[in-house]
């Protein structure tokens, strides 16, 4: 394909778009620095828990987690970072690609990032839910197995997966192109020239789509067996405070990545596989910025679900129904025929005792 085909492939778009008023402009510059700064703010806060808490764990899976979580945050902060600046990029050239990226090469990079820097959080956070799945269900094949050596591969496994992916329309020579809002580059989404242009979209969602998938599997599966554990009372069940704080962690996280990337995987899908005359670049636009706010909601999940935050909501739970509770309890034994009623003020006194530390440890 000549330059000039190309130029005219790739920028196509922009008459289509001239007629963005100034007032949206500014609108778009706004809320593009808003996300960047809370972002970029918010993934540090999460890495400096993260990171003090892996140099304080001595605990082998609990330091495997930490590994991955903060490999998470780290992805997410590079992405805000680095997409970030490229969409400021753009404005400040009003968005006339023509005039600052007449070769794409500007576009061939933004979409890698942001082809990269979305896979990326879904496959690490399939990779930390089979880890703790591993780590609940098989403990001792975690424990001689997968060592800190093997969670380092695997980790680097995930991110080169994720870089294959992003730079296979480049490889292909199938560049990244600018989308009809003319403020970032993605697939070739509209009328599709052959299957190429449909193949590579589709490999992005159903890659992504997998990986939620994988996630939800493995952490429906770990929470059920850490609550049958806790509810058979398992000897070996000591000291796993530790995981359920892990997998409250990840069920946040996946409930994050469903609601914020599957409407974007799946609206990829749709764009790729069924032709539409004139396909909606408003939707796809708005199903982008929603995947953007799984990089801003991921560290807020580990800053509020944490075991010293788990503990104060439960203690804050006991405070509120424990009255009840224990009032309930003492109903349905006399119902049974225990013997004996307390009295009043026993258990006026017994339902404000203060939650014994062995509690709050089973819980947490």
């Amino acid at each position: 394909m000549s330059s000039n085909e190309s130029s005219e492939t790739q920028y196509g778009s922009e008459v289509r778009g001239s007629n963005s008023t100034c007032c949206h402009k500014e609108l778009s510059v706004t809320a593009s620095v808003i996300s960047m700064t809370v972002g970029i703010f918010s993934n540090s806060f999460a890495l400096f828990i993260l990171i003090k808490s892996y140099s304080r764990h001595r605990i082998k899976s609990k330091a495997s987690f930490l590994l991955f979580a903060s490999s998470l945050v780290t992805t997410d902060l590079l992405g805000h970072l680095i997409n970030g600046s490229l969409v400021l990029h753009v404005y400040r050239f009003h968005r006339k690609w023509d005039t600052f990226d007449p070769h794409g090469i500007v576009c061939s990079i933004f979409g890698v990032c942001m082809v990269f820097y979305g896979l990326s959080p879904l496959f690490l956070s399939s990779a930390m839910a089979v880890e703790r799945f591993i780590g609940v269900t098989k403990p001792i094949f975690h424990s001689a197995v997968l060592s800190s050596h093997l969670m380092k591969r695997l980790l680097g496994f995930t991110w080169l997966l994720a870089a294959l992916v992003a730079l296979l329309p480049v490889l292909l020579r199938r560049p990244y192109e600018v989308q009809r809002s003319r403020s970032w580059c993605f697939f070739h989404m509209e009328q599709p020239r052959d299957w190429l242009d449909v193949l590579l979209p589709l490999i992005f969602s159903i890659l992504g789509l997998l990986a939620l998938l994988l996630s939800i599997v493995c952490n429906t599966l770990a929470s059920c067996a850490l609550l049958h554990g806790r509810l058979r009372h398992k000897p070996g069940s000591r000291g796993t405070s530790y995981h359920l704080e892990m997998i409250c962690q990840l069920l946040a996280i996946m409930l994050v990545s469903c609601v914020c990337w599957g409407p974007l995987l799946v609206h990829v899908i749709i764009l790729s596989t069924i032709a539409e005359d004139e396909p909606s670049s408003f939707s796809l636009l708005t199903t982008v910025r929603m995947a953007t706010w799984n990089q801003i909601l991921d560290p807020w999940v580990y800053i509020l679900l944490r075991k010293a935050v788990l503990r104060k909501i439960f203690m804050l739970f006991h405070s509120c129904w424990g009255s009840k509770l224990h009032t309930f309890h003492r109903w349905q034994r006399s119902t049974l025929g225990s013997s004996g009623e307390p009295s009043k003020s026993y258990c006026i006194r017994y339902s404000r005792q203060p939650l014994p530390d062995t509690t709050v440890q089973t819980i947490t």
